[in-house]
């Protein structure tokens, strides 16, 4: 039990926070006073109209708002939100029109660029007016297969402005894995740059944009951005031209024609990682994903205009989407293109230093990696401008906790955040008025109606569970494209229990009204019918300084399931006997005997997804000799190759 939190607000700024100011508006406006977070996120789902009605409003959403907040129905996803509002999704991005930064982009090799309020603005009103030259309408899907540059986040807003569905993928993915994504959602115009940076290499991509056009038949318009190089011949691929020459014929616009759209109208599509077969296509509306994000990033994690907001993330995962959605708030964005560890180790926190960061956001998987790299940013860099580290991805270890306040900041507010794609936002999150508590995550979202239910589907608190949501939320899904009596929408997230969303997140709630998240509950070890989280496992054996990385699995073995663990170890050594003893005290010692795995196998590399998670269903997959159905999803798909046909798992 932690006797004392690692981290507490200060007195002193707590009164100059965002949440002290909206709990303010509530006391004048509706006469509430709240004695503390608890009480406030009770009302706030208790009365989850009134509550987002004052977001709106505390937020200045531009828009008409309309007098109906919440049409509710009987089943929870046929919920309706702000049902007489119009707005536009960019034109609340792009409120600030003055020459202080919007946008900071920095590539590995040192390519940088600023781009103001005002500059953004002119950009988005080019691309804009070029969208509507080539025949882009409202509901048309532009896609991107893209860095993360401006021009990424300009064509987005631009697309935007015009009611058009924004989609991306980042140079990474493979061409099967673009058209598992984009070959769906038939895309009219797509926009590609001629490649990335990533640890010192260039990946080149105008050889595989080529064939993926030649199967998409649904394009209009390909337009390819010069990158890693000055110039693109772009002859070789149909319907191409150049991003200058696309925008060229529209020097002189700058002013946006905003579409004024209903709430729910789509803004985005997000796909599910696809480890277990072709990418679910998941569709966002304009207004939910404004106002879920407004409230995380101005209530949760106390963002302000001028602030400086950096995530490290491609386009083809859903903090880019979060991301980006800083500008509503006037924050200015800190983009980057490569790999996190480049420069010794210390790209990304020369990166904050450099740009006086405010928020820092990296995955769970980063502060691991840089904890055994020994980095110690707290000697070696001023983050005297860092208030809040964020962290997702996978759940943050307690020693990731550790390492935080140890070596890189003791006066910064550790947000460990959880949510995902499905939401493109978080369930549980970060807090600037509360205590951080080791392990822990800080708080449920307002507005979020979260509980841990066990099996029979009761609400309990000090055991684990599942995390669920109760009631509706703005940020919920539209619908899965090409879903049209929601069918595959409905068995994925309530059928576990009738009509309440059930997330995946192996859980349990904390006496500090925290959340510890144990894994993905469908990855979830059931030796002998006992279920254990991954992660309870990953953070013991990767405390070992031999371990740099561990992926645990479920094998069926003799009528019942065998838990095996595979492990990376540190350049140079061999799992023996020793160590394998170590490994397994370790366990035993810190968890129970019912946690030490039958198996212990080494491997040169785990497989992840390309936003860094641990794919242990795919493993497990090979393991059994079952096809992995979409290896597109994957960053190192080979590695897969090191887990078949082990004779360590035969006997």
């Amino acid at each position: 039990m932690n006797v004392r939190p690692l981290w507490q607000p200060d007195p002193y700024v707590e009164p100059h926070t965002h949440l002290h100011a909206f709990c303010a508006q509530l006391a004048r406006r509706l006469g509430y006073g709240f004695a503390n977070y608890a009480a406030l996120h009770a009302w706030s789902v208790a009365e989850r109209g009134r509550f987002w009605a004052e977001v709106w409003d505390y937020c200045g959403v531009i828009g008409k708002r309309g007098e109906e907040v919440l049409v509710e129905e009987a089943a929870m996803w046929s919920a309706s939100w702000f049902p007489q509002a119009r707005l536009n999704f960019a034109q609340n991005l792009l409120r600030i029109r003055d020459e202080r930064e919007a946008l900071i982009f920095r590539g590995e090799d040192s390519v940088r660029r600023r781009m103001s309020h005002a500059e953004l603005y002119r950009e988005v009103a080019r691309c804009a007016a070029a969208l509507k030259q080539a025949g882009v309408v409202q509901g048309d899907r532009v896609v991107a297969y893209m860095p993360n540059l401006p021009e990424t986040v300009i064509l987005m807003l631009a697309s935007a402005s015009i009611g058009a569905i924004f989609s991306s993928a980042s140079p990474d993915f493979g061409v099967e894995g673009v058209i598992d994504r984009f070959g769906q959602i038939t895309p009219s115009l797509l926009v590609a740059a001629d490649g990335a940076l990533y640890d010192g290499k260039r990946i080149e991509v105008l050889e595989k944009l080529a064939q993926i056009v030649a199967r998409l038949p649904s394009l209009n318009r390909v337009v390819v951005l010069p990158y890693i190089h000055c110039e693109v011949d772009c002859r070789p691929i149909p319907h191409a031209c150049s991003w200058a020459s696309f925008l060229a014929p529209h020097q002189a616009v700058n002013e946006i024609d905003f579409a004024e759209l209903p709430f729910a109208h789509p803004l985005y599509i997000l796909y599910s990682s696809g480890t277990t077969g072709v990418p679910k296509c998941i569709v966002h509306g304009a207004g939910g994903t404004l106002l879920q994000h407004l409230k995380e990033q101005r209530l949760h994690c106390d963002l302000r205009a001028g602030d400086r907001l950096f995530y490290y993330t491609t386009c083809g995962w859903m903090m880019w989407n979060w991301l980006v959605s800083g500008l509503a708030s006037g924050a200015a964005l800190l983009l980057y293109d490569g790999a996190p560890f480049a420069a010794e180790g210390n790209v990304l926190w020369d990166y904050a230093r450099d740009e006086r960061c405010t928020h820092f956001g990296v995955s769970a998987k980063f502060i691991d990696a840089a904890a055994k790299l020994g980095l110690r940013p707290m000697e070696s860099h001023d983050l005297t401008s860092l208030r809040i580290l964020m962290s997702t991805g996978s759940p943050l270890a307690p020693e990731g906790f550790d390492y935080v306040y140890q070596d890189v900041k003791r006066d910064v507010c550790l947000a460990s955040i959880s949510g995902g794609t499905d939401i493109v936002s978080c369930f549980v999150l970060g807090n600037p008025l509360l205590p951080v508590w080791r392990g822990e995550i800080q708080c449920k979202g307002l507005g979020m109606d979260v509980a841990v239910w066990n099996e029979a589907g009761d609400a309990v608190r000090g055991e684990r569970g599942e995390l669920v949501c109760k009631t509706a939320f703005p940020s919920m899904p539209l619908a899965f494209w090409n879903d049209p009596e929601g069918r595959r929408y409905h068995a994925a997230y309530f059928e576990r229990f009738d009509g309440v969303w059930c997330h995946g997140d192996w859980c349990e709630e904390t006496v500090h009204d925290g959340l510890v998240i144990y894994g993905r509950s469908d990855a979830t070890l059931n030796p002998g019918g006992v279920r254990i989280g991954t992660a309870e496992i990953y953070r013991q054996v990767e405390r070992l300084p031999e371990v740099l990385e561990s992926l645990v699995i479920g094998q069926d073995w003799d009528h019942d399931v065998r838990t095996v663990l595979f492990v990376r170890l540190r350049e140079g050594l061999t799992l023996g006997g020793k160590l394998e003893a170590l490994i397994r005290q370790t366990i035993r010692e810190n968890l129970s005997p019912r946690h030490v795995p039958g198996r212990i196998v080494q491997v040169t590399d785990i497989p992840r997804t390309r936003s860094g998670k641990l794919v242990e269903l795919a493993v497990r997959a090979v393991v059994h000799g079952q096809p992995v159905r979409n290896i597109e999803a994957l960053a190192n798909p080979e590695a897969l190759e090191f887990f078949r046909n082990r004779s360590e798992l035969k006997a």
